[in-house]
């Protein structure tokens, strides 16, 4: 692997603690690359060339720094094979699914290319006072970004896009389990105009001490993370000490609701992507598939017919539709998950046992009769596993949904449009598929409600995240 140390300021660098850790092939159990570790100094140093870097570029004009976001974009799509190769080694995605996330990816650079000409003010007349008031937006400050494993690309560049095209310098801190793809991508960065500094990489194995640091530098002033509502709840008491902008994405436990009226071909091929994109390893993903009883048999018929067809195999061979899972914790907890549900009352339909030989294999699973106690039900699977349930009535089915922490996303399916809307609007949760297994967009605002996060990432909102609202009152 060509790009494997520290990125500060636009040059490779060891680390000051000269520390390197190994990331793992999860296909082949083998170790692909040694990476550097920063350290507290190496943050600092982070920290000191983001601020000098933010000052010229968040004085360039909004048509500038779109400039430099739509030739990323470019260069990306460019190179989507690459990327997608590089998402499949560290991360064991299969090769459709990973070039899908490198398009994704790249797909954020080109949106908020077009937003950074549209962060719109306004002057209006106070009516009671009768002086102007003018509002604008202005670059937050430095932002240190978290990001997870499950997406190595796509959700590096769905912070870093919007963090440039607001005028703002970042501080990346990756997965230690996904490094290399986001690391990859400096240099074509920097091949697209971004100047040194403005964007740094920092892996670590020493991620809650690095990140707290960070966190503790008066010049930061947003964080935004993926990953666990725990971790999360960690980072958002670390940021009340100095007050920061949060954006937090995090957990999830989505709801599929299939009401007795939908459209069977579409139930099945929206509740396959919602639950196999990524293997399931989604916060996103499919997690309690709640079925009409009148319907329950033929669905999960289906459901097992298409589930046990997937091939599963190295991501780096185009026939497999199925990749390990990230590293044998992972498969662990997946395992358990459908051990304790078995053990209170589940079928197996499909799967359900752990191969022996290399790689964090585990294959795709479908459950029937999975009982309320079940503890797949209440926590996230992060695994390829399809949890079915039945429900009689409408109100139940919606109470049930509802009946978690979470609130990121839900997915309905209902060839009865008005009935489908009703449920959408009383589901508690950020997003809602309808008739849709997929509701990831760029153009769209992603983001959770309850302990599911705070803030919002893509759309136009995804931008305002890392700039602040100013007022100006006067007269004339």
């Amino acid at each position: 692997m060509e790009f494997t140390d520290l990125y500060i300021n636009g040059t490779w660098v060891p680390g000051a603690d000269k520390e390197r850790f190994d990331v793992i092939n999860p296909a082949t159990e083998q170790v692909l690359a040694s990476v550097a570790s920063a350290g507290i100094a190496d943050a600092d140093a982070a920290l000191d060339a983001a601020e000098k870097a933010m000052a010229d570029w968040a004085a360039r004009t909004p048509r500038q720094r779109s400039e430099v976001l739509r030739k990323a974009w470019e260069l990306m799509t460019a190179r989507l094979d690459e990327f997608a190769h590089m998402i499949t080694l560290e991360n064991g995605k299969a090769g459709t699914d990973a070039k899908g996330e490198a398009t994704y990816a790249a797909e954020f650079f080109r949106w908020f290319a077009e937003e950074a000409v549209r962060a719109d003010g306004l002057i209006t007349h106070a009516p009671a006072s009768g002086a102007r008031i003018m509002v604008q937006h202005k670059p937050a400050g430095l932002a240190v970004l978290v990001t997870p494993w499950n997406y190595p690309a796509a959700m590096g560049t769905r912070k870093i896009a919007p963090a440039l095209a607001a005028g703002c310098g970042v501080i990346i801190k990756p997965a230690s389990e996904t490094p290399l793809t986001m690391l990859a991508l400096m240099p074509l960065l920097e091949e697209a105009g971004v100047p040194p500094g403005l964007v740094n990489v920092l892996p670590s194995k020493k991620t809650g001490a690095l990140v707290d640091h960070m966190l503790h530098d008066p010049r930061v002033r947003v964080v935004s993370f993926t990953g666990s509502t725990g971790v999360g709840r960690k980072l958002l008491k670390s940021a009340a000490d100095q007050v920061l902008k949060p954006a937090m994405e995090l957990g999830g436990n989505a709801p599929v609701v299939v009401f007795e009226d939908a459209d069977m071909d579409t139930a099945i091929e929206g509740t396959m992507l919602a639950k196999m994109r990524n293997l399931g390893e989604a916060c996103t993903a499919a997690n309690r598939i709640y079925v009409h009883e009148d319907i329950a048999e033929a669905f999960t018929q289906r459901l097992t017919e298409k589930m046990s067809a997937l091939k599963v195999g190295d991501g780096t061979d185009p026939s497999v539709d199925v990749g390990p899972l990230v590293n044998a914790q992972t498969r662990e907890k997946v395992a358990e998950f459908v051990a304790d549900a078995v053990a209170k009352g589940a079928r197996i339909e499909c799967g359900g046992t752990t191969p022996e030989g290399t790689g964090y294999y585990y294959p795709p699973t479908v459950l029937s009769n999975v009982p309320e106690t079940a503890d797949c039900v209440h926590d996230e699977i992060f695994g390829p596993v399809a949890a079915i349930q039945t429900f009689a009535d409408q109100e139940e089915v919606i109470r049930r949904a509802n009946a978690t922490e979470y609130g990121l996303v839900a997915y309905v399916f209902s060839g009865d449009m008005k009935r489908a809307l009703q449920v959408c609007e009383r589901l508690d949760y950020g997003m809602v598929g309808l008739n849709r297994g997929l509701v990831s967009d760029p153009a769209a605002p992603f983001g959770g409600t309850k302990q599911s996060g705070l803030g919002r990432e893509g759309g136009h909102e995804g931008m305002l995240e890392f700039m602040e609202t100013q007022y100006i009152s006067a007269s004339w």
